[in-house]
């Protein structure tokens, strides 16, 4: 999809769907920072989005719900460049990742059971443990 914010192969961002901001940045570049603006914030809307379906958006929200406010916004600022386009491309550039760590599902659990043997060697050698300290207490009166 052109003019859109690449996620993953399937989901795209229309670039309609980001709100882009542009204020004055600290830092480095001496007087010309006092005259630009060149801090760029991207906001998106999570919760009325329609790129994502309703069980993906759910997770989104779940997972990045530190980072939303309370409208749903989702806000990445970057201020690293010291030009616009730069900072915008890094800003979306972080979105994205966002955005596509949160809708990763994880494998679920298998749980698993410790083998026989692996019971017993334990076991065992908590037994050889335990000789060993009471050994230690013991007195030769002879």
């Amino acid at each position: 999809m052109k003019g859109a914010l690449r996620v993953t192969d399937v989901v795209h961002i229309p670039r309609a769907e980001l709100h882009v901001r542009a204020t004055r940045a600290g830092g480095a570049g001496g007087q010309h920072v006092n005259t630009s603006s060149t801090r760029i914030e991207v906001l998106w809307r999570v919760p009325t989005t329609h790129v994502l379906d309703d069980v993906t958006r759910a997770r989104v929200m779940a997972k990045l719900a530190s980072r939303l406010d309370n409208d749903g916004w989702l806000r990445v600022v970057s201020s690293t460049r010291r030009s616009q386009r730069q900072n915008r491309e890094a800003a979306e550039a972080r979105l994205a990742e966002l955005v596509r760590r949160a809708m990763h599902v994880g494998k679920a659990r298998v749980p698993t059971r410790p083998s026989r043997n692996a019971v017993e060697r334990r076991l065992q050698e908590k037994h050889l443990r335990s000789l060993a300290k009471r050994r230690r207490g013991e007195r030769d009166d002879e």
